[in-house]
């Protein structure tokens, strides 16, 4: 399943149209189109608004499996954990996580790792 397939199947299982999401994630219509036909990828800061208008795991999304089950459990759940907690809290875990991303591949580029 693509990425453009996943971002269509949840799109639809929320029965919104694709200028009602393109209108939550302050984008076009024709954006979202291009997205869910595998034309563009959305940035990093389009998928952070989907999260928070939606709810949905980006792990899901940016998972190339199928289905969940090549997904690390104990990480999904954790995922589904961080869904549950206010989004100031959201935001200040992401940013760590980031950080944490960031110098890790910092350290490979370095070969420090």
């Amino acid at each position: 399943m693509t990425l453009g397939d996943k971002i269509s199947m949840l799109r639809k299982q929320k029965n919104l149209s694709q200028g009602d999401l393109a209108d939550k994630i302050s984008v076009s219509r024709d954006a979202i189109g291009k997205y869910e036909r595998g034309d563009i990828m959305p940035t990093a800061d389009k998928a952070k608004k989907w999260r928070m208008c939606w709810g949905y795991l980006l792990i899901f999304l940016m998972n190339d499996a199928a289905n969940q089950d090549s997904v690390d459990k104990d990480m999904l759940q954790r995922m589904q954990q961080l869904q549950k907690l206010p989004d100031t809290e959201k935001d200040k875990i992401t940013s760590i996580i980031d950080a944490f991303i960031r110098d890790a591949k910092a350290k490979k580029a370095y070969g420090l790792a």
